[in-house]
């Protein structure tokens, strides 16, 4: 169900009381139109942490290479606020593009990953992260679970590969140095992530 709401004080009440409990912590804007995603479920978000938490591994915890379970990312300095979108992780490595304003970074993180939730509209920030310059893509779907790696080829976004749990493929990264794939597993598949070193992640 998509809800409309063109009375702006309906639309003031109803940002504050999300700002109030948090729940617009994913919410954002395409071209000043105010998203109110879905709030992430449990594995949702324990994918997130988890993911996260690989990456700040992968590229060390100094203060060169910054990775974020969730940033505003915007195509512009000033009014960032009427434009943005928030991938569920972004890596941003130590030679970025993109710059750190505090309260949004400016241009596209070298890696991100977007986490699919029912009603989302994850497939639809493709040509703004190809704006931005996004380097790679990471899609995870979970109806049914698959993955997808987008990378940028100088215009677009484009498809790489996707998997799913059916047989032992793996994707590569090439701004990461890392392999993903999918693993059958009970309640849930489990995505595996290998470095080039040869260091070895179930998430």
């Amino acid at each position: 169900m998509t809800v409309l709401i063109t009375d702006p004080a309906i639309t003031d009440r109803l940002k504050a009381e999300r700002q109030l409990c948090g729940g617009d912590r994913f919410d954002e804007v395409w071209e000043d139109v105010y998203m109110m995603a879905p709030l992430p479920d449990d594995e949702h978000q324990d994918i997130q942490a988890k993911l996260t938490a690989v990456f700040q591994t992968a590229v060390g915890w100094t203060q060169f290479a910054q990775v974020r379970a969730g940033a505003n990312v915007s195509d512009r300095e000033a009014g960032w606020e009427h434009n943005y979108r928030c991938p569920d992780v972004a890596v941003f490595l130590e030679d970025t593009k993109a710059r750190n304003l505090g309260t949004h970074w400016v241009g596209g993180p070298d890696f991100a990953v977007e986490i699919i939730s029912p009603y989302d509209r994850t497939r639809e920030k493709l040509p703004f992260y190809s704006k931005l310059g996004l380097r790679e893509l990471l899609v995870i779907d979970r109806r049914p679970w698959s993955i997808e790696l987008f990378r940028h080829s100088g215009g677009n976004l484009d498809i790489v590969g996707r998997i799913d749990p059916s047989g032992r493929l793996q994707l590569k990264s090439e701004t990461l140095g890392m392999t993903f794939a999918l693993v059958p597993g009970n309640p849930r598949p489990s995505i595996e992530i290998i470095q080039a070193a040869g260091q070895r992640w179930i998430v």
